[in-house]
């Protein structure tokens, strides 16, 4: 039976006096810091000179270095991108990690796979919100929340639920609920949703529909449309109301078209690739592949990214989008 905690089972207080290290202001970092901050909890960010500094500053914090914040912090949380975190935490974090403080992640990435192993006299525990940062806060000013996950890696003070359940608190996630799992489980299904279906998925079934409609003549611009834009109408119907939902709201010609047709789409094959990259994520190939990656400096993803952006998709949809402003992503 799944374990879901909520506002009354987390005790805010737990945190009254401790100093909070949030490493890295992006997105993330930017939601947690000022959301902690807001639940009346003490919080220092370490961020370096950049554009995410400026943010902070003008937010009212003043950042330091991840060495500095990590010794004046009870709980330093990491909020780098992950192939960062590894030699932040060697260089600047381990050092000033005393026995009794915890180590606090919202990805489990470099815990599962080995990359950082933290000394055996400290708490280390995950709260993963299942949202960008920029929705995290936005969810906390409504007074809303944002679902999160917990897992705890190592409970050295015997307090470690305890202490990750007041700061899902401070950042709003009781709210919503705090779903129990596991540094392996969120990882492993984090990677597979991101590659197969969020991100992977989506993006390529989107250029494959777009290509297919251009190559059989029909306007850039409509295939954009049907293919691109409408996408968001349909996500945000699933997100509010689940599959079933949605083709209840669709027409019935597309509800039927969906049922019908989709599974030719993903079809036994495609499932037979999802399970193969699947077994790549547990086995850590598909992380070793990440961090030779890194370590090569990025010629692969690089590469990719770079003839992806030239996609004709994408000239036509930054064409069309400079028409519509108010969809600028903040």
């Amino acid at each position: 039976m799944t374990k879901i905690y909520y506002d009354d089972d987390a005790d805010l207080s737990v945190l009254k006096g401790k100093t909070i290290a949030v490493v890295g202001y992006g997105i993330q970092g930017r939601g947690q810091a000022l959301n902690l901050r807001d639940s009346g909890l003490k919080v220092v960010v370490a961020q370096r000179l950049g554009p995410h500094y400026d943010s902070a500053v003008k937010d009212g914090f003043k950042p330091v270095t991840a060495a500095e914040a990590a010794r004046a912090s009870d709980l330093t949380q990491i909020l780098t991108q992950d192939h960062l975190q590894a030699q932040i935490y060697k260089s600047d974090i381990a050092p000033h990690l005393k026995k009794g403080k915890a180590l606090v992640f919202s990805h489990g990435f470099n815990i599962h796979f080995k990359q950082i192993v933290p000394p055996k006299d400290v708490d280390v525990f995950m709260i993963a919100p299942k949202a960008p940062g920029s929705r995290v806060r936005e969810l906390f000013q409504e007074g809303k929340g944002t679902p999160c996950l917990v897992a705890i890696h190592q409970d050295f003070t015997g307090k470690a639920l305890d202490t990750a359940l007041a700061y899902a608190k401070g950042i709003g996630g009781t709210r919503a609920g705090v779903l129990e799992t596991t540094f392996k489980e969120e990882t492993e299904t984090d990677l597979f949703g991101e590659q197969t279906v969020l991100c992977g998925g989506v993006s390529e079934l989107i250029r494959a529909g777009f290509e297919t409609l251009v190559d059989a003549g029909y306007q850039p611009e409509l295939a954009y449309f049907e293919c691109l834009h409408e996408l968001k109408l349909i996500t945000d119907l699933i997100y509010a109301t689940g599959i079933k939902g949605m083709r209840r709201r669709v027409s019935n010609t597309a509800a039927y078209g969906d049922m019908t047709r989709g599974r030719r789409i993903v079809d036994q094959h495609t499932r037979e690739e999802m399970q193969r990259i699947l077994k790549e994520i547990q086995s850590g190939e598909f992380a070793r592949e990440w961090i030779k990656e890194n370590e090569e400096g990025r010629p692969h993803f690089d590469q990719i990214l770079k003839k992806d952006d030239s996609h004709l998709i994408e000239q036509v949809g930054e064409r069309l989008r400079q028409a519509m402003p108010f969809m600028v992503q903040k």
